[in-house]
Parts: structure tokens; sequence; C-alpha cells
């Protein structure tokens, strides 16, 4: 049940990605006011992990995850109203404050829940459920997009209709974390972590800002990429574009599921930008194919990022510090998925949407190889470490 909440809730987050050239074409706003749009979600969802983000530590899981359950319901509603930018925002800003809560605790609940014989099972799934999720929302509200009538309106319908079997399940779900004093406290936005998991957090952050940054290139000006560069105008295509990185990396995640994490973390650093320098030669030859063999190659890494960094997490953290940790993770992904993105929005209106993804990827690559380095010298000093324990 947890899983399926996560896919629900990933998948309302990579719908609209197809729905923005819709939105753009219909009320002609500029590459810049879409990418604000797209922010504005991420704004949202970071201002929900940093204040909510421990919460469920304190009160339980099942009261967040209502909690958000409810006000995406709100945000769903508001979709289907929106008849401009200003609602568009709203929307998307309440949608990144459900999603910023639920995420946390639902990963932390996945923890809690995994069985002693197998416990690397939360890795598993915190990895390959909101990879999968985002790749069916994208590729589910293109085809609505193309082929249905009403799809700016249909795509919420079917997510509210979704929506209401997921609060079913929350519902059902059994309370995984005990009430603990410190609920008020948690509420103040303070990103920490634990001194003694400090070494092996920040060996991931290079890989954690490599692959999310990728993601938010595809999720924000993908669509764009694909209609104005490469000249593919099919709504279904512009969100298969999202499914080719978001279904390698939820294939990948559940076939090297058992593989070394530190094996796992140095093939994402070089596949992601092994990946994006394939895809950034197709985009400036024009050629499609190319490029779309590079993003399966970078979505391979994107995924072995995603199953070697959450595994790392889910191994290290003690259960009372799940939550704060899951949302310290997000919080560095989200920043990296939005930030390049919102600076990408603002180049493409002045140097065009080829130049702007041109430099995005060599940063994207720079990254990747940067992680390279940072987990070898994590393995070194893992190395040393049990040496001397020795």
């Amino acid at each position: 049940m947890v899983a399926s909440v996560i896919v629900l809730f990933m998948a309302a987050a990579g719908a609209p990605t197809p729905l923005y050239v819709v939105y753009q074409q219909a009320w002609g706003f500029t590459p810049t006011a879409l990418t604000v749009v797209f922010a504005v979600y991420v704004i949202g969802l970071l201002g929900s992990l940093l204040v909510v983000g421990g919460l469920s530590d304190h009160v339980g899981r099942r009261p967040v995850l209502a909690a958000a359950v409810a006000l995406q319901a709100v945000a769903f509603v508001l979709f289907l109203v929106a008849d401009g930018v200003p609602v568009l925002l709203l929307a998307r800003a309440l949608q990144g404050l459900a999603t910023g809560a639920a995420i946390t605790t639902l990963s932390a609940a996945l923890v809690d829940t995994a069985p002693p014989h197998e416990p690397t099972r939360a890795g598993v799934v915190s990895s390959v459920a909101p990879i999968a999720g985002l790749g069916i929302g994208s590729l589910g509200a293109g085809a609505l997009v193309q082929y249905a009538p009403a799809p700016t309106q249909l795509v919420f319908v079917v997510f509210l209709a979704l929506l209401a079997v997921a609060a079913v399940a929350v519902a059902l779900m059994p309370e995984t974390s005990a009430r603990v004093p410190g609920a008020l406290g948690s509420l103040r936005p303070v990103v920490g972590v634990p001194r003694r998991l400090r070494p092996e957090v920040f060996a991931l952050v290079p890989i954690l800002l490599a692959s999310w940054s990728l993601g938010g290139l595809f999720f924000s000006l993908g669509p764009s990429v694909a209609a104005e560069v490469l000249g593919v105008r099919n709504h279904l295509v512009g969100g298969f574009v999202v499914v080719l990185l978001c279904a390698p990396g939820a294939l990948t995640a559940l076939l090297l599921r058992r593989r070394p994490l530190d094996r796992l973390l140095t093939l994402a650093g070089a596949l992601v930008s092994l990946g994006t320098a394939v895809a950034l030669v197709g985009v400036d030859l024009g050629l499609g194919l190319v490029a779309a063999l590079g993003t399966v190659v970078a979505g391979v890494g994107f995924g072995a990022a995603a199953l070697g960094t959450f595994g790392t997490y889910a191994r290290i953290a003690a259960p009372h510090e799940r939550g704060a940790l899951f949302a310290v993770a997000y919080t560095i992904s989200y920043l990296a998925f939005s930030v390049p993105a919102v600076a990408a929005g603002f180049a493409a209106t002045s140097l065009g949407l080829q130049v702007t993804t041109a430099g995005y990827g060599i940063m994207v690559v720079a990254l990747g190889v940067l992680s390279l380095v940072a987990q070898r010298r994590a393995t070194s000093r893992r190395r040393v470490a049990g040496a001397t324990a020795a």
C-alpha cells in the first residue's frame, strides 16, 4: 500500500510535464513563465520538507499522510478549474506542499515495514516507485493530451478517483511509528544530519546533484526540446521523452537491487555522465535517435543513483532519524531538480533551447564525474576505517 501511494503522488507530480506545452499554447506564456510554474511546485515541496519532514517521527505516519492526501485533492480541484497562470501557480504550489509531506513520510514508512529477512527491500522500493510514478504520470498524461477530449481536465478527474482509493489505503494502513514528544519543535525548518552519518551523506551529494539535475531538465524543458529542437510535435512522444529516462531507471533499480551499494554509485556516476554527453550530441546534431539512446543510458545511471543513495540512507538511519534524514535527502534532490531548471528557463528565453540544453548538460556531466571522485574517496575512507577497527 505504501509503494502504491508513492507511485500515485509521483505520477501526479509528473503528469503536468506534457501539459505544459498545452498550457503554453493556450495562454501564450514564455519559457520563463513555464519554468516559474515548474519551480513553484518545487518551492512548495521544499518548504514542506523543511517544515514537516520530521513530523511523522513524532505524531505517526498516518496523520501526516492523511493531511497530504487532503491537500493533494484540493490541488487537483484547482487544476480542474484553472483558466490562467495564477490558478495554475496556486495548484502547483499546493501540490508541492502535499508531495513534500507525503514523500518523506512514505519513505520512512517503507523502512518501518521492511521485513527483517530482507532489509534492503525498502531501498529498492524507495528507488523504483518514485521513478516509475514519474514516468507513468508523464506518459499517461501525454496519451490523454494527444487522444482524449478535454485533456487538461480529464487527467485530474482520473487522479481524483485514484486519490480516493489512496485515502482508503491510508485509513487501512497500520501505524508504524510511535508517538513521541517534540512534534512542535520538529516544525522548525532546520536541516541537519547527525554527525556520525555525515561522511556517508556528504559523499552522496554529487550523484544526487547530477541525477536530479538531469531529471529537472527533462521534466521542465524536455517536451519543449523535443518539439522545438527535434521537431517532435506529438504530445504522447513529449511524455515519452520523460519515460525514456524513468523507465530504464526503474528497471535498473529493480534488477540491480542485490548489487553492492558502492558499485551501484560508481556505475551511476559513469552512466549519467556518458548518457548525458551522448544525448547532448544528439540534440546538437538534431538526431532524435542518438538523443534517445543517450537518454536511456543516462536513465540507467539515474536508476542506479536512486537505488544507491536511498539504499544507503535506509541502511544508516536509526528509526527515530528516518523521517528527518529522508527530508534532507529530498531537499538536496529537489534543489538540484529545480534551481538549474529555473535558470535554464530564463536562459532559454534569451539564448534559445538548444544552447541552454548544451550548457545544462555539460554541468550534469561535470557533476557525474565529480561523483566518481567522491565515491572513490568514500570507499578508501571506509577501507581505512575497517582496517583500523580490525
